[in-house]
């Protein structure tokens, strides 16, 4: 327990006699406090006090923007996030300016250089830190030479470059860049309740502090898959091996309070793969604490240890699965009362070997949340001018937001992310945390499929982009204060009736008592079996086989060139000369008919080919137009079409000499004329 945990507690106890609301406004956080809260897993589950954020700088794109005129979100899916920045002075860039006290707790980036990126604490004209972008990141630049902390995972082949580290400011902070530093960027830092003192990051720490950083990254690179707070006080264990017969509820645990579950540890035998993705799915595991009327924890048993779906073996602070089995350390305090069961959803009976630690809180409940973990799909609807935003959670009260694993569903491959995170604090219109993509925010770049694991963000499970992916991001030192409400959204560019990708979330938070969890329990038919390949539509087209490139719908109200149909067409991209593209042509009515379609030109676009039914038909038709437009109906013949579905075929055989040649196309719909 460090000094400040110890001044704390002390500072609760009096505070709670005198039947006052606790606060620590006043309190004094040594560098060697700040730095042990980097795997302090307790800390988050003390409510904030007012004046505790979390916030982001970082290079997303300045187009997407909240109309209060309106009240609609504009550009809201820009997706320029590279060279952006807050300012131009000089030669230099502004990337981040915040006021004090706060700290620095995470800095990323995708491509970071040699151009110097330079930290200024206080109004001091001298920077505290100063040093190429490349080396924030290189594990073995001082003062971040300490590779847990700092490391870029193109080492790993995932690329994408972090910095987890303390760089505290009592009054102000800024940060400015050179030319050359690189592209993307991301700061993520804790401001403090007004008259807490940090101490001002010198680049230089003191011997304590370097014993301290020392000690943090000898944990993260030996010990991780154990508790790092050791064994507690008074601490105890259930452990037992539970009998869960199919379609009933077992009980594991009821414990009597004050106390905090401080360890979940499970092993199981399964058959095979499919054992495994069956068993984690229909399994869940349900927390129900102080008597609510809902469990705080409803998560399918796999997902709750942070991967799916079935068994991917992985290690990071709080959550892990290894040889010996799964674990969770998150810190799950209760009053008076935990009731934990096992849910057996499936068809068949389970034995499942779990051990439950618990230990005395060492302090009164009261000033401290209740832990929240739980999984859902697509459950919170949006307005359509919040597309692509896609909400992983969204909460009432006050609490602290811990993060998420994603699980992907992509069955026709390609990026399935693209889209930036952005959180909404106490009714935010604009969010104080808004990102440049979804590896980015999971601490990856540019889309790479390859596994790794890091204390506080992992890639456990990959299949190169095509089919199941999942990722998963833990908030500790980085967790995000709310007193009111929270909603975390990230980015989906793509609909499930486009290419089948679908989003799985596990959100992880801690709530007041009194705080509105809105997750309710899904049916098993809705968490296992539902990652199959659907056939693919797009723009209200039925695609037939599996073209080359990629198929979507994309939305044009945003372009000013005219007018598209239900301001959506069907785009196709990545093809190139002689690729071909098969759509269902549905006919209502036999006889003779003229059959033309309405298309889309731009500076981008190729020159096509039309078939029906497999023969030719019309001339070559040339897409190429300076701007984004839709055409006229173009005539493509006159046909006797049978009653039922015949096939249209787009085939790119070229582009205009003016053209970017990337071949792309788009159609809007299809005008039908019959003559008898």
């Amino acid at each position: 327990m460090t000094r400040f945990t110890k001044v704390l507690l002390a500072a609760i106890v009096v505070t709670t006699l005198l039947g006052v609301r606790p606060t620590i406004a006043q309190e004094t956080l040594t560098y060697v406090d700040l730095v042990n809260r980097m795997i302090d897993l307790g800390h988050p589950a003390v409510l904030p006090e007012p004046g505790e954020k979390c916030a982001q700088w970082s290079s997303y794109d300045r187009a997407s923007k909240y109309d209060p005129e309106t009240g609609k979100y504009v550009a809201w899916g820009a997706n320029n996030d590279g060279p952006q920045f807050i300012r131009k002075e000089g030669d230099q860039i502004v990337m981040a300016e915040m006021e004090g006290p706060g700290c620095i707790w995470r800095i990323w980036s995708a491509r970071a250089l040699k151009g110097h990126v330079k930290i200024y604490l206080d109004g001091s004209d001298k920077p505290a830190v100063d040093l190429p972008f490349e080396n924030y990141f290189s594990g073995d630049t001082a003062p971040f030479d300490y590779p847990m902390l700092s490391y870029n995972l193109a080492e790993l082949g995932c690329r994408g470059q972090n910095l987890y580290f303390p760089i505290p400011y009592q009054k102000s902070c800024k940060v400015v860049a050179d030319e050359g530093w690189g592209r993307y960027y991301q700061f993520t830092y804790m401001t403090y309740p007004k008259g807490t003192k940090v101490p001002t990051f010198t680049g230089e720490p003191d011997a304590q502090s370097l014993d301290a950083l020392k000690k943090v990254n000898a944990f993260l690179q030996d010990r991780l898959g154990t508790d790092p707070a050791g064994r507690r006080k008074g601490q105890e264990a259930v452990a037992k091996t539970v009998s869960a017969a199919a379609g009933k509820t077992a009980t594991v645990a009821e414990l009597t309070g004050p106390r905090a579950i401080t360890a979940v540890r499970v092993k199981m035998e399964l058959k095979n793969r499919d054992d495994e993705m069956a068993a984690l799915r229909r399994l869940v595991l349900q927390i129900t604490f102080d008597g609510q009327s809902q469990p705080a924890v409803w998560c399918p048993l796999g997902d709750f240890f942070g991967t799916a779906p079935g068994v991917n073996p992985y290690k990071c602070l709080a959550t892990g699965m290894t040889k010996d089995g799964f674990y969770a350390y998150w810190y799950m305090p209760f009053a008076a009362a935990a009731c934990m069961e096992l849910v057996n959803q499936d068809k068949v009976d389970r034995q499942v070997k779990i051990e439950v630690v618990h230990a005395p809180l060492g302090r009164p409940f009261e000033g401290l949340g209740h832990f929240h973990c739980k999984w859902h799909r697509d459950i919170f609807p949006l307005p359509e001018d919040r597309w692509p935003d896609w909400t992983m959670l969204r909460t009432e009260g006050r609490g602290r937001f811990c993060g998420v694993m994603l699980h992907v569903w992509n069955p026709r491959g390609g990026w399935w992310g693209e889209g930036d995170e952005k959180f909404f604090v106490d009714g935010e219109k604009f969010p104080s945390t808004i990102g440049t993509g979804s590896e980015d925010y999971f601490g990856y770049a540019w889309c790479n499929p390859g596994l790794f694991q890091r204390p506080f963000h992992c890639q456990t499970m990959t299949q190169a982009n095509k089919g199941h992916q999942s990722v998963l991001r833990w908030h500790i030192v980085d967790n995000v204060p709310f007193q009111k409400s929270f909603e975390g959204c990230i980015e989906k560019y793509y609909r499930t009736s486009e290419r089948g990708t679908q989003y799985a979330c596990t959100a992880c938070w801690y709530l007041a008592p009194d705080g509105v969890d809105p997750i309710d329990p899904l049916p098993v038919d809705q968490r296992d079996g539902y990652y199959e390949n659907p056939p693919l539509t797009a723009g209200g087209f039925k695609v037939l086989g599996t073209p080359k490139g990629t198929v979507r719908t994309q939305g044009m109200s945003h372009f000013s060139g005219g007018k598209w149909k239900n301001d959506e067409h069907l785009w196709w991209t990545g093809a190139k000369p002689g690729d071909k593209l098969d759509l269902v042509l549905p006919v209502k009515k036999s006889g003779q008919q003229k059959l033309s379609v309405v298309l889309t030109k731009a500076r981008d676009y190729g020159i096509v080919q039309f078939h029906l039914d497999g023969k030719k038909t019309g001339d070559e038709i040339d897409l190429y137009n300076p701007d984004v437009v839709p055409t006229e109906p173009i005539l493509l013949g006159t046909f006797d079409l049978d009653q039922g579905d015949h096939k249209l075929t787009v085939e790119i055989v070229g582009a205009n000499e003016k053209a970017l040649k990337k071949y792309m196309f788009g159609i809007d719909y299809v005008v039908f004329e019959v003559l008898r």
